[in-house]
């Protein structure tokens, strides 16, 4: 290698890690200046919470048990609204999948169409559309279900359709080779790669949409949350402490059950 080829890697080096240092200075500033602008940083306004929340803290303490009976149905009903929400996202999610995939669409318009869809259904929040379809359909679960559930299209879709983009190709080069159709060639040339990848991403959704459930009581979509917000209205924080004990092991064991699944899956 010549000198002057040696100096040019150098000098490319050199600038790919003033621009990499360059970019991480400006990604720390923009950190610094969002913590500064919603207090982060406000040391005095920080401090006077620390008494507010030990004393929070203090009253919390010895957790309530007594009511636990009560909570078992709740409980049953945010673990029925993420697995049917859970399972409502992903059955919608594969279609719509292979609809906002550049490789599997049968044309451009629905490809935007279905990318457009499934952003609208990530940018209305879970407790948004509980809002709504407590309106609509009443108090209750279903509306949790529902409200999980079409959240959940949006990121399962986006998930689902990324997997099917990043394929590869050559299966499905040599599927279409044999004359097959479309729909063949999405199920003999796309399928087959990528369901281990949808079955591991509906396995994390349910473990998130367990989370989300336990919340939907909030605006009255049932569930152990309803519970939860029910004690916090009469200031019974020894009980709501003890709520948020059992949602907590509930979670592990949500968590231990998914981790098993995604082991079996790989």
């Amino acid at each position: 290698m010549s000198e002057r080829s040696h100096d040019a890697i150098l000098a490319t080096e050199r600038s790919r890690r003033c621009r990499a240092g360059g970019a991480l200075l400006a990604l720390l500033a923009v950190i610094a200046v969002a913590g500064h602008y919603v207090g982060v940083f406000d040391g005095a306004r920080l401090a006077q919470g620390v008494p507010a929340l030990l004393e929070l803290m203090g009253n919390m303490l010895p957790p309530d048990f007594t009511g636990w009976r009560d909570w078992i149905a709740p409980l049953i009903d945010t673990l029925a609204m993420s697995v049917a929400g859970t399972a409502i996202a992903v059955i919608a999610s594969v279609p719509l999948a292979f609809c906002a995939a550049r490789n599997t669409t049968p044309s451009t318009a629905l490809y935007h169409g279905t990318r457009n869809l499934l952003n609208f259904l990530r940018t209305v929040p879970e407790l948004i559309m509980g809002i709504l379809f407590v309106a609509a359909v009443g108090f209750g679960p279903l509306a949790g279900v529902l409200a999980v559930g079409l959240h959940s299209i949006g990121m399962v879709g986006k998930f689902f359709a990324e997997t099917v983009e990043h394929a590869d190709p050559a299966p499905i080069e040599a599927v279409r080779a044999t004359g097959a159709g479309p729909a063949q060639v999405i199920w003999h040339g796309v399928l087959p790669q990528v369901l281990p990848r949808f079955l591991d991403v509906s396995v994390y959704r349910w473990e998130y949409n367990f989370r989300a459930s336990t919340v939907m009581g909030l605006v009255g979509a049932g569930g152990i949350g309803f519970e939860l917000i029910g004690s916090l209205r009469i200031l019974a924080y020894r009980e709501v402490f003890a709520i948020l004990l059992v949602i907590l092991a509930t979670v592990i064991v949500v968590d231990g059950i998914g981790s098993a699944l995604r082991r079996r899956i790989q």
